[in-house]
Order: C-alpha cells, then structure tokens, then sequence
C-alpha cells in the first residue's frame, strides 16, 4: 500500500511559518443544526427540469470524447472508480465576483485516489478546479511548498535536496506509472451547476460498465444554488441600494436515486455523509440509504474525520480508525477505507456476473 507518505514530509524551512496555523476548522458550539431533515430525492420530473433550464457547460462534449475513450480504454482490463472531490461553489453573478463555496480542500478524494490505482482501479477524477489532486498532493499544499525540496548545484541547475530524493522517489514512481499507463483522467468543475452536469454525462459514460465501476462520491456538494434565471449578469453593486444583500436560494435536487436508479443503475455507489453531532451521524447515514438505495455510505464527524469513519451498509455498521499517533506519523485513513471498498466492491461484481 505505497501512497501513505503525506506526512511523513518534514516542514523544512518554513517550520516556524504562521501559514501553518489552520484558520478552516469551525468552532463546534456555533456548527449548523444539522438535525434539519433532508430534501427528497428528485424524481424524473426534477431532473428534466433541472437540465433544461440550467445551461451545460461549454466544453461538455470534449469531457464526454475523453471520458469515453478512457472507459473503451480500461473496459474488460481493470475496474473503474469515479472519484468526486473537492467543494462546489455556486456563483451570484454571470461574470463571477462572488459566490459561496463548500467547505472542502478536496483532500479524501485525492488521497483515495491514489490508493484505487494502488489497488488495481483505473480513475475518473471529478475535482474542484486548483483542489487537491492525487501525488502533487504530497507538494502543493501549503505545509509541503515543493520549493522547499529543490537546492541550486554549483553549475546552476536545480536538482531535489539529497536529503529528501528517498522520500519523493516513491511517489513520483508511483504518479510516473499513473501517467503512463493512463490510469487517471482529470475532469475539473467549479460550481454545482458543472458538477451536477458533468456528473450526469460521465454516469451515463458509464453504463456498459456499470458493474464493474464504482462510485465513490466524496465531493461536498451544495445544498442550495442560485438558478441561471435569477443570476446578476454583472457584479452586484454595494453601492447605490439597500446597502443589504439577500439572496433567495433553491434546494439542489438530491439527484443520488436518479443515479441509482436511471443514470448509473448497476454500478456500486458509495456516498460520503459529513456530521458533526456524533448523535445523529448513524442516522443519517441509514436514512440516506434507505432514501436513495445506494450500497454503502461512509459516516465520518468534522471533528474526527482523519481518523475515523463508520461503513454503513444494509447489513452492518463497521467502524475504521487510526490512532491519532499514527496520524501524526503518516498513516491515512484512506489506507482503510479504499481496501475495504474494494473489497466490497469485489463481492458486488462477483454477485452480478
């Protein structure tokens, strides 16, 4: 299981930065009631109206020319996983100044990633555009500036630290070997009407493979948005009105049991639900189930998401966790999650062969 290095990376110069104070975690006294029941799951009179009255993105049928090959590519050779990471914003304006985005650095998807192709998988990645991706991941976050690793030799070109070349050795194999055998395609979105889009067409990409792919939906996903006919055209000015700003948002429609049961039927679904009342995490999590049809749903709390998860399916609650030691060394929970996934994923094919 080689992907488990992240924090094995020592801060290097910037050790003593004030970057490296977290400014994202929310205080657990003022976390929103999330006791509030959820929507309904849309029905086919939603998702008609929905994709008829939002526009596709632009470059729609060049995601679906380089989805389909990359399916004909793998297709009959390996399983595929789409992966869906990072948050999706939802824009207040046409020409976007501002927009309210989801709380997500994209960070489980992309690790997950890495351990699907570790275990055999081909991957779809749906990401938030400039999000964590898989193997830069290890570089790009502002704990690991990759400037860090580099020295300048004496005729001026610039080589990895001798110090560090056996901890980036590993990873760049393993992202080399991505690459070249193709085993990842790169989809990017920025807000949930693109996501929403693009999830739609890769699902159905998807179809003549439905029972050896996976979903593994790990993106957060707005619960509201802003539909197109209400959208300023151009930035919303502070002065010369009210001086207050209201903005009248639409539920999304839980699209989850269109995709179980239209888009992606026979595929193996694995849903993500995000808590943080310990209280009501397993609640939701086989409501959700019994909402949408799905197999399997990974309840985790904001507090405790890096180390600990429950897998909920129809059968069972199975918890997984790492010690917060092992965290601190380098283990992901990913390192448990995906094997277990895939493992379940292994019976689902083998039930519909």
């Amino acid at each position: 299981m080689a992907p488990s290095r992240r924090n094995s990376f020592v801060h290097l110069s910037r050790s003593n930065s004030l970057e490296f104070i977290s400014t994202a975690a929310p205080k657990l006294e003022t976390a929103v009631d999330r006791s509030v029941p959820d929507h309904e799951p849309a029905e086919i009179d939603e998702e008609t109206k929905y994709f008829h009255n939002n526009p596709a993105p632009s470059y729609l049928p060049e995601v679906k020319k380089k989805v389909s090959d990359f399916i004909q590519s793998h297709a009959g050779k390996r399983p595929i996983a789409l992966v869906t990471s990072g948050g999706t914003t939802v824009p207040l304006e046409n020409n976007t100044v501002r927009f309210i985005d989801n709380f997500s650095a994209g960070t489980r998807g992309a690790t997950s990633t890495e351990y699907f192709i570790a275990n055999g998988y081909a991957v779809i990645f749906l990401h938030r555009q400039f999000s964590l991706l898989p193997y830069s991941r290890h570089y790009s976050h502002t704990t690991n500036c990759f400037l860090d690793y580099l020295d300048e030799a004496p005729d001026g070109t610039v080589q990895i630290s001798r110090q560090y070349q056996d901890q980036i050795q590993p990873v760049l194999r393993d992202y080399k070997r991505a690459v070249d055998q193709n085993l990842m395609l790169f989809v990017p979105f920025t807000t949930v009407n693109q996501y929403l889009f693009t999830l739609h067409l890769i699902s159905l990409e998807l179809k003549p493979v439905a029972h050896s792919s996976l979903f593994y939906l790990a993106a957060a996903v707005s619960d509201f948005f802003l539909p197109t006919s209400r959208v300023s055209e151009h930035k919303i000015q502070s002065k010369g009105g009210s001086g207050q700003l209201t903005v009248d948002l639409d539920p999304v429609p839980k699209f989850l049991k269109r995709l179980v049961e239209q888009w992606a039927p026979g595929a193996m679904i694995v849903s993500f639900k995000l808590e943080t009342d310990e209280s009501i995490l397993l609640f939701k999590a086989r409501q959700a189930l019994t909402r949408y049809g799905h197999q399997l749903v990974i309840g985790n709390l904001l507090q405790t998401r890096k180390f600990e998860v429950i897998f909920v399916t129809n059968d069972a609650v199975t918890p997984y966790r790492i010690s917060k030691e092992d965290e601190e060394n380098g283990k992901e929970i990913e390192a448990l999650i995906v094997p277990n996934v895939v493992e379940l994923h292994k019976k689902w094919i083998a039930s519909h062969e």
